[in-house]
């Protein structure tokens, strides 16, 4: 596969002068390219041949970046976002991936000092979020080649398309930082302009011995920014068709010259729908304007087939209660769109599998075979060609996308990796993964630390059930750790997930920080509201899951006990809910707010 031409390459080394007036960032590399200067007063950028000479009075820091990633303008300054730390986790069809370890946001802020003194108030309250933005987890890149399109598609692009820079290759919505380079577009500063995308990369991790062969596996998620989020924050789907925690996993195989990926997406019940925070554990499902649910589901399975081919929706939701609910709206709509290339599968992945029997999956897959026989996958000789393509795409959902999601996923890939060996001639007819111990083992780690980062980034935690993805069966510690996740995810929703919602909006340009006329910065709390009564709540958790789980270690592996256990877990979290509520009866909530959707 070919990376970018020559005259498009981005300089893979960079040196950042911090001047008092002025950043400069020079090429590092050799190439004796411009430099770009970015002013620290209005944030005014052009290319100059060299660096300003120092003296007493212009002092320079001078550091390694590895990367710009844009730029970002609040009310009243500019913010600048660079790459200071990266490491290599491995290649993408030949070339090298990056992860960023830590990210530095620069302030272009000298203009604040003729500012109202609302504004620099409002200002410092919103550059708070970057400081939140700065943690961001899951952002990789590579300077050679484009890694928000799959095998495939990178394989179908003309060369024309392969000349153009790295960020015109990409695709919009999986390139994370789009909105942040608008601004080095627009100063046509190509060489500069470093494409990221958020999810993960598992790659090169191990090379499994089968016989004589070697086989190299690498896992790929490109998370959507249409409708990205957290956990409750973002649900469903907004009126465009686009769903929260919408991601692509692609899974390639490459081997004795041949490379071979498939691709499955997961995505948020695709109708509009949401989950209000109140400080309850399980907050009620609304369905938001339900006559429009079938329009909006058409438009995204619209987009669906003209990305992957024909759209195979498998909804893993359960039939009673509040999902039911949910599940019964899906399952309607599905009934009126549905046709030759869009089909609906419905597995109550609860009642057939329970907590502990995930082997049932088994019924789930005779069901999708068909599906995944005629629509097969992609696959390349050592020669660069294509000697079979990918025809459509399983969509699968629960209700996070997260944890009933990755284990079916993972049931998914395996069989789909089984078929892609016996192709390429290393398996046997009737030879599966778990005739090789190793590779078994191996393969199942990769799918659970695959699972666990998609769903640190959108809920906080790793995916619960992953223990019978990393070992095939559930254990007692996979059931506790599970219970402990829960009670992180609970906090987590309640008390941070709002203010790292609202970094995330600001970064993606879902809302753009503008004068407006309600500028009343958000009111401090005080008194019992600065309180919240929270280490009292915090207490009685801690102390309801210490009885959780000297209860567990009673049960032993007797899974009968399971009720028994989240019972107490969850009366605990009652008790500490009520000592969360405030004397004057509202919730206390530590979301700021912010102005002007994007339009």
């Amino acid at each position: 596969m070919e990376a970018s031409d020559a005259r498009n390459k981005l300089h893979s080394r960079l040196r950042l002068w911090e001047f008092p007036d002025q950043y400069i960032i020079e090429p590092a590399d050799g190439s004796g390219a411009p430099c770009l200067d970015i002013s620290r007063v209005d944030a005014s950028m052009k290319l100059i041949d060299q660096v300003a000479e120092s003296n007493s009075l212009r002092v320079p820091k001078i550091r390694s970046i590895f990367g710009v990633v844009g730029m970002l303008k609040l009310l009243a300054g500019s913010y600048l976002v660079v790459v200071t730390e990266s490491e290599r986790v491995g290649s993408f069809l030949g070339h090298p991936i990056f992860k960023i370890t830590s990210l530095k946001v620069l302030p272009c802020d000298h203009s604040l000092k003729n500012s109202p003194e609302e504004q620099k108030k409002m200002e410092t309250e919103f550059s708070k979020l970057l400081n939140v933005a700065e943690k961001t987890t899951g952002l990789y890149f590579s300077y050679e080649v484009n890694l928000t399109l799959s095998s495939q598609r990178l394989h179908d692009m003309g060369d024309e398309s392969k000349s153009l820079p790295l960020w015109r290759q990409a695709e919009p919505r999986f390139l994370w930082n789009n909105y942040m380079l608008e601004v080095l577009i627009d100063n046509k500063l190509d060489q500069f302009l470093l494409p990221v995308i958020q999810g993960n990369i598992l790659c090169c991790l191990f090379e499994t011995a089968i016989g004589k062969d070697i086989v190299d596996i690498t896992l790929i998620a490109r998370r959507c920014t249409r409708r990205n989020g957290t956990r409750m924050w973002r649900r469903g789907a907004d009126p465009d068709g686009y769903v929260a925690n919408f991601v692509e996993t692609e899974q390639i195989v490459q081997m004795n010259g041949y490379s071979s990926s498939f691709v499955q997406v997961r995505g948020s019940m695709p109708f509009m729908w949401e989950q209000v925070v109140d400080l309850t554990y399980k907050p009620k499902f609304e369905i938001v304007q339900p006559e429009e649910a079938k329009r909006t589901a058409e438009r995204h399975f619209l987009d669906l087939r003209k990305k992957y081919g024909s759209v195979l929706a498998v909804d893993l939701v359960n039939k009673h209660g509040g999902e039911g609910r949910l599940s019964e709206k899906f399952a309607s709509v599905m009934q009126e769109i549905t046709g030759d290339d869009i089909r609906y599968i419905h597995f109550d992945f609860h009642q057939i599998c329970g907590h502990i029997h995930f082997e049932r999956l088994s019924i789930l897959y005779e069901q999708i075979e068909s599906f995944l026989e005629k629509n097969g996958y992609f696959l390349m000789n050592d020669k660069g060609e294509k000697m079979k393509e990918q025809l459509g795409v399983v969509r699968t959902n629960c209700i996070d996308c997260l944890d009933r999601t990755n284990v079916t996923q993972s049931m998914i890939g395996r069989k789909m990796l089984e078929l892609q060996l016996k192709r390429i001639g290393v398996f046997g007819a009737e030879e599966t993964i778990s005739s090789h111990p190793n590779f078994d083992e191996r393969y199942k780690i990769l799918w659970a630390n695959h699972g666990d980062d998609i769903s640190i980034q959108y809920s906080g935690t790793p995916a619960l059930k992953g223990d019978f993805v990393r070992y095939g069966h559930r254990t007692a510690q996979g059931v506790l750790k599970d219970g402990w996740s829960s009670l992180v995810r609970y906090y987590l929703n309640n008390f941070a997930d709002g203010t790292k919602q609202d970094a995330i909006d600001l970064l993606q340009g879902h809302y753009i920080v503008a004068v407006s006329r309600d500028m009343a910065p958000v009111p401090q709390k005080g008194g019992l509201e600065a309180i919240a009564n929270f280490p009292v709540a915090l207490l009685v958790v801690l102390i309801s899951f210490w009885f959780a789980t000297m209860s567990l270690k009673q049960a032993g592996s007797d899974y009968k006990h399971k009720h028994l256990l989240f019972s107490i877990l969850w009366a605990g979290i009652s008790v500490g809910v009520a000592a969360l509520v405030r004397a004057n009866g509202r919730i206390f909530c530590n979301r700021p707010r912010l102005h002007k959707p994007r339009s």
